[in-house]
């Protein structure tokens, strides 16, 4: 018994690098509408999700079940069995939500440990049956199907449904209130807070009260039975109380929705997901104290977590106390949060994932729709949506720190309401779902309505949403795999098995850590690089020079360690530099971003020529990104093909090459960083030298190939290669000329 005694302890510390995992996956459910919106200051929001999630543990005990029954019959199964299917699932959840926590994913932490439970459950059960000489169509005795089909089911049936229904009511909400929605808010938000209070405190009553684990069952199938006529009182009192507030104060009733939103988010999810974390190492506690109390520990089957068994409320607030420790510490957390938020933020920028073919066509697909059906719309009809819906009129409200939220208040408040009210539709009808996909794709349908999928960030956010989804489906396949995998290992190699799989589990959390920190650190540079709320022409034009002289330098750093390893045919570093590209090429186009921002400060006529000649940075800032990147990519190409490398003149020629402008380059930088004079002199003077260096490499290569001594895919990169820096060099001069020319710059 020593070895499942170790086992058990084992499940617990598990347990506890789940729930820090899994808080920081799922804190996107609750805190994305307080955090987009920016309704209050961080903290504050932190505190509120904080102390709902302390009030839905006491409520989750009723939901540790599934961990127990839920999934598989216990009484088929023994201890040492039992104990291979609960390490097996919590290796690879806690593997699995670490993985998605460090690309800014969120998924589903339910559908994970449920799948986990099959998979490993399936393993167990198959080599059960197949040692005892069984037929294995016996398997569907031993595993729960309808669970999992239900399951299912309920991932494909909220997917559309909540998109769906955030979409509706926000495009119903936002013709009503529009964009400029403080005076209309003033006429009948009273009826709007009545309407939203009374589905949130539904939503936490018929959440809650079914498992808690200090209300009597006389008082929970009280609240189930009067839950309509407690939502109708709600409606009517919420409602008065807002309208009064409406009327006779300033204070906007958003702002008290949004917050008891999350209250009630944070306190479905700590009620909901909880047996997610620690629901299998309770499950696995149990299963060993009841095998130590008989006689036969190791022979006898599990059918007392057939029973009932209701949690100790200790250790739910214990598990909640690290829930929240890890919501405010977790940064892998604020990850996730990002990721939804900029999917559907209002405004443009930056955006956190590429374009796709499938995406692309469904853009294209939609636009054909609107069109086609636009024909049928009444003229009339249309000028006023347009007018009730036009974005243009949003005018987001800064924070006391300077920052604009992604979204407004009533889009907030709206993603809150529909969630709620779809999650305890779906609950009522017992209906399995996960609020990571209803919160996620509630929020994606109010983005939609609200056209934050505009010509410019659709096909982006597209392939966002395409990809958060198709982490969800990922989510189910890998986790039964794995898991099934894991309970393979550990049923035939017992002591063994566990060791090798913590150490790899240790290692991986390790070496995710340093992916996530370097993410971040990239994020944070790329982040400050972009200007925001800059009102005054001057200090606009010193932050772009700041701006281009970091970018220059990292463009010559990147060129040194490039030509370095080309030198060396060194395919690693090679492929360092290549990873460096898309920085480079989004910091050019943040520049190229900030300059907009830039020339609206430059609108007066007394800046019209500096803001005229300030445009023209654009070309030379995009010019040299693209030189950067043909001579990073060719070279990488080059040597990763394992083509022939240059000769040891050629060698020399391209170091002289790359002195001359690696050198231009950190001078340019100085200049800008440090608003030194421009010595045009001394620029002018090495751009026309590397010019004739360049022109003397041509010759030597020319004479080279004539002489069959250079294959033809070396001569391309040679050329391409020199070429590549004199365009450099001379998009650098430009840039300084432009600044020089249009600023004033100290001497």
């Amino acid at each position: 018994m020593e070895l499942y005694l170790f086992a058990v302890c084992l499940l617990i510390a598990l347990a506890v690098c789940d729930l820090v995992v899994g808080v920081s996956n799922d804190a996107v459910n609750f805190l994305n509408s307080s955090i987009g919106s920016r309704v209050a200051p961080r903290h504050v929001i932190m505190i509120i999700a904080a102390m709902g999630m302390l009030v839905g543990v006491t409520f989750s005990s009723g939901m540790m079940e599934v961990a127990r029954k839920g999934i598989f019959h216990p009484k088929f199964f023994l201890l040492p069995e039992l104990i291979t299917i609960f390490l097996a699932v919590m290796l690879t959840d806690v593997l699995l939500l670490d993985v998605f926590n460090t690309f800014g994913l969120p998924t589903s932490t339910t559908v994970s440990i449920v799948f986990e439970l099959l998979g490993a459950a399936v393993a167990v059960s198959f080599l059960k049956l197949y040692s005892q000489g069984e037929s294995l169509l016996r398997l569907v005795e031993y595993i729960n199907t309808g669970k999992a089909l239900a399951i299912i089911s309920g991932i494909l049936l909220s997917i559309v449904i909540a998109f769906f229904c955030g979409a509706i009511a926000q495009l119903i909400t936002r013709t009503v209130f529009t964009f400029d929605y403080e005076q209309r808010l003033r006429r009948y938000g009273g009826l709007w807070g009545g309407l939203a209070l009374a589905i949130i405190t539904y939503f936490i009553l018929i959440k809650g009260a079914k498992g808690t684990s200090f209300l009597s069952t006389d008082t929970a199938n009280w609240i189930k039975t009067h839950a309509s006529t407690l939502f109708i009182a709600n409606f009517f009192f919420f409602g008065f109380i807002f309208q009064l507030v409406t009327l006779f104060t300033r204070v906007n009733i958003l702002k008290p929705i949004v917050l008891v939103g999350t209250f009630a988010l944070a306190m479905a999810f700590a009620g909901n997901d909880l047996v997610n974390f620690i629901g299998v190492p309770l499950a696995g506690l149990t299963a060993y104290r009841v095998a130590s109390a008989s006689d036969t520990p190791l022979t006898m089957t599990m059918e007392a977590l057939q029973e009932p068994i209701r949690s100790n409320t200790g250790f739910l607030l214990a598990a909640g106390v690290l829930m929240v420790i890890t919501l405010w510490i977790s940064k892998k957390a604020r990850s996730v949060t990002r990721t939804e938020i900029g999917l559907g933020s209002q405004e443009e920028g930056g955006e956190l994932f590429g374009s796709s073919g499938l995406s692309r066509n469904l853009v294209r697909l939609c636009y054909f729709t609107f069109d086609f059906l636009n024909t049928f719309v009444p003229k009339r009809v249309k000028a006023g949506l347009s007018r009730r819906l036009d974005p243009g009129s949003y005018k987001p409200a800064l924070t006391k720190k300077g920052k604009t939220p992604s979204f407004d208040l009533l889009r907030a408040s709206v993603n809150l309401i529909v969630a709620s009210a779809v999650v305890s539709f779906a609950t009522s009808l017992k209906l399995p779902l996960s609020t990571t996909y209803v919160t996620f794709m509630v929020a994606m349908g109010t983005s939609l309505s609200d056209q934050a999928w505009g010509r410019e960030s659709a096909v982006y956010r597209i392939t966002g949403v395409l990809t958060v989804i198709g982490g969800w489906f990922l989510t189910a396949i890998v986790a039964f795999t794995i898991s099934m995998i894991f309970a393979l290992l550990i049923y035939y190699l017992k002591l063994l098995a566990i060791l090798l799989l913590l150490t790899g589990l240790i290692f991986l959390i390790l070496y995710t850590y340093r992916v996530h920190f370097r993410r971040e650190e990239q994020g944070r540079v790329i982040e400050s690089f972009a200007i925001r709320n800059i009102t005054d022409a001057e200090t606009a034009v010193k932050t772009s020079f700041e701006q281009t002289g970091l970018f220059l330098k990292d463009v010559g750093d990147n060129l040194d360690l490039c030509f370095e390893a080309t030198t060396l045919e060194d395919r690693k570093r090679l492929g360092e530099t290549r990873t460096q590209t898309d920085k480079i090429q989004k910091w050019a186009n943040i520049i190229a971003s900030n300059t907009f921002e830039t020339l609206s400060c430059l609108h007066q006529e007394a800046h019209a020529g500096r803001a005229y000649a300030y445009a023209k940075t654009i070309r030379p800032l995009q010019g040299i990104a693209e030189s950067h990147r043909d001579i990073i990519v060719r070279c990488y190409q080059h040597f990763e093909n394992l083509h022939l490398g240059f000769s040891e003149e050629q060698k020399e020629e391209l170091n002289h090459v790359k002195t001359y402008v690696t050198r231009l380059l950190w001078n340019a930088s100085i200049m800008l960083l440090r608003r030194k004079k421009v010595d045009f002199d001394y620029i002018s003077n090495q751009v026309d030298r590397l010019a004739g260096l360049v022109a003397d490499c041509d010759r030597n290569q020319v004479a080279r190939i004539q002489g069959k001594a250079c294959s033809t895919r070396l001569s391309i990169l040679y050329y391409a290669l020199t070429q590549n820096c004199l365009d450099i060099a001379r998009e650098t001069q430009n840039l300084l000329d432009i600044f020089h020319g249009s600023f004033k710059v100290e001497r």
